[in-house]
């Protein structure tokens, strides 16, 4: 007995310092867009898993490898400063065709009001959530994100900073932080390309243990469409990432369009 608990101990602890992170159902650098006031918006986030290593975090775990990921983020503007998301559901599909419905997360988001000719933005992002057992051995967890970034001429610059933290769920751990980052350049009005980096440095425990943390980068291209937006992007896993080759999108809807009601953005 002694040596079962000594033994789930010492797997808790691997946990602890190594979890799962890999291909999350939202892959994504914040910035500054917000709903306006009143106003509904709707974007699909699709990842998909194209190559990688098979692992086994924990057992009834769910492998990464050639799991596709659909999650529609509902969002509504309270404020010209405050916005609610709905994440429902964090639906998968695993390799073998099984479809799941995962959970559901919901977030508050906001973005400081600025002065007339500012260029730039800080703001914050905080998230909770519910997941099944398959993707991860918590249920709930949280995220409180740090935001800000800059415009200047065609070039975009952002920066994420994120603590991640489980709420309830029988492995605990410190505090996760991670860094995201996106540089973009707008070669038209409609098209721009850039590079987008996702980068755990460790918990509030073991702070800048790179080696041992998630890390990913991907090329980025966004696209408006009028009406639509995309966001398409493909990326490398390393550090203890298992997911070395990982496709994204996000797709932006005219949510109120599809309601029949007119968007005042448009």
């Amino acid at each position: 007995m002694r040596q079962g608990v000594a033994l789930a101990a010492m797997a808790g602890g691997a946990l602890a310092t190594q979890p799962a992170l890999a291909a999350p159902e939202e892959i994504q650098v914040y910035m500054d867009e917000m709903d306006q006031p009143g106003h509904f918006g709707l974007d699909t986030h699709i990842n998909y898993v194209a190559d990688g290593t098979t692992t086994d975090d924990y057992a009834g775990a769910q492998q990464a490898l050639h799991r596709l990921r659909v999650t529609p983020e509902f969002s509504y503007g309270i404020t010209p400063y405050l916005e609610a998301g709905l994440y429902l559901p964090l639906a998968t599909l695993d390799g073998q065709g099984r479809l799941d419905p995962g959970g559901v997360k919901t977030r508050l988001k906001f973005i400081a009001p600025r002065r007339p000719g500012q260029n730039w933005w800080w703001g914050a992002n905080f998230e909770i959530g519910h997941v099944d057992h398959k993707l991860d051995i918590n249920p709930w967890n949280a995220e409180l994100k740090g935001i800000v970034g800059t415009r200047l001429g065609k070039w975009t610059l952002a920066e994420n900073a994120n603590v991640d933290f489980v709420v309830s769920g029988p492995v605990g751990h410190s505090p996760e932080v991670e860094f995201d980052t996106r540089v973009a350049y707008a070669m038209t009005k409609k098209v721009s390309l850039g590079i987008e980096s996702y980068n755990g440095t460790g918990s509030f425990a073991h702070f800048g243990n790179l080696h041992g943390s998630d890390q990913s980068i991907f090329a980025v291209a966004d696209v408006d469409l009028g009406r639509w937006a995309l966001n398409l992007g493909v990326g490398h896993g390393y550090g203890t990432n298992a997911d070395t080759t990982i496709v994204k999108a996000i797709v932006s809807l005219p949510f109120e369009r599809i309601l029949g009601r007119r968007n005042a953005v448009d």
